[in-house]
């Protein structure tokens, strides 16, 4: 397995380079025009994730193999760095912040302790002071960002005693969401809505759940209970335009019983 690894591997560095050199399409990218469709492929590997589909991953993976051997291939171009330096630089990472695995040091609260380690030990990396959020991307979607954002200061300490205390953050932020509101003030609405899905997304860590995979999912049975409500009205030889939400609501609660019965 790992001789064909390796064989592979090396086979798609010629196919590279000969793509460079002979192709007009892949002589013209760059980084920035690979950026965007890095972007897309990222999220289709996402999606097949979700999917759990096996088969869709693997192919997947290696679309986002090609990426990154595509960029190695630019940077060696530019006589910057080649693949051989880009996976020297992260086995280097990888030895260095598991000291408790390549090392001496001993973890004895899990992977708790070792997120934390992991996170003093990025910082001592650098010989200048690095803010602790200075290695969020700033690109990363919303959800994302606020979730990783939470991991990271979480790293330093900066963190709820127990996982129970976030819902009175949760509630408090509610209650503040409520009162703009009703003072109709859109700026301060928004505001709020920011910080109350803000705790809930670090609810969501609290709790180790995946908060886009959370929204993700239940985007993906709402469509699935629409696509029924709107197949079963056609059927009916209606419109979904001339139901009222009463009606509409009567299929939506078949939808759901079919959700459960498959």
């Amino acid at each position: 397995m790992r001789e064909k690894t390796v064989q592979e591997f090396i086979r798609l560095l010629d196919i590279m380079d000969e793509l460079r050199a002979k192709c007009p399409w892949d002589q013209k990218q760059t980084n920035e025009t690979l950026r965007k469709l890095t972007i897309e492929e990222t999220y289709e590997l996402a999606d097949a994730i979700i999917q759990d589909d096996n088969n869709d991953i693997r192919k997947e993976l290696g679309d986002l193999m090609l990426h990154i051997v595509f960029y190695a291939k630019i940077g060696s171009e530019k006589g910057l760095f080649d693949m051989g330096d880009v996976l020297e630089s992260i086995n280097t990472k990888l030895v260095y912040r598991h000291p408790h695995v390549f090392g001496d040091v001993s973890v004895t609260r899990g992977a708790r302790e070792v997120e934390e380690n992991w996170e003093k030990l990025k910082m001592n990396e650098h010989a200048e002071y690095k803010p602790v959020l200075s290695g969020v991307p700033s690109s990363l979607p919303a959800t994302v960002k606020a979730n990783r954002i939470q991991e990271k200061v979480r790293g330093v300490g900066f963190d709820w005693d127990s996982r129970e205390q976030i819902w009175d953050k949760v509630t408090e932020e509610l209650n503040e969401l409520k009162t703009e509101v009703m003072e109709g003030r859109k700026v301060d609405i928004e505001a709020e809505l920011g910080d109350l899905f803000f705790s809930l997304i670090n609810a969501a860590r609290l709790y180790e759940i995946d908060p886009e995979l959370a929204l993700e999912k239940t985007n993906r049975k709402f469509i699935s209970r629409f696509n029924y409500l709107e197949k079963k009205t056609l059927a009916q030889g209606r419109s979904l335009h001339d139901m009222s939400l009463d009606e509409m609501n009567v299929i939506w609660e078949e939808a759901k019983q079919h959700d459960k019965a498959r």
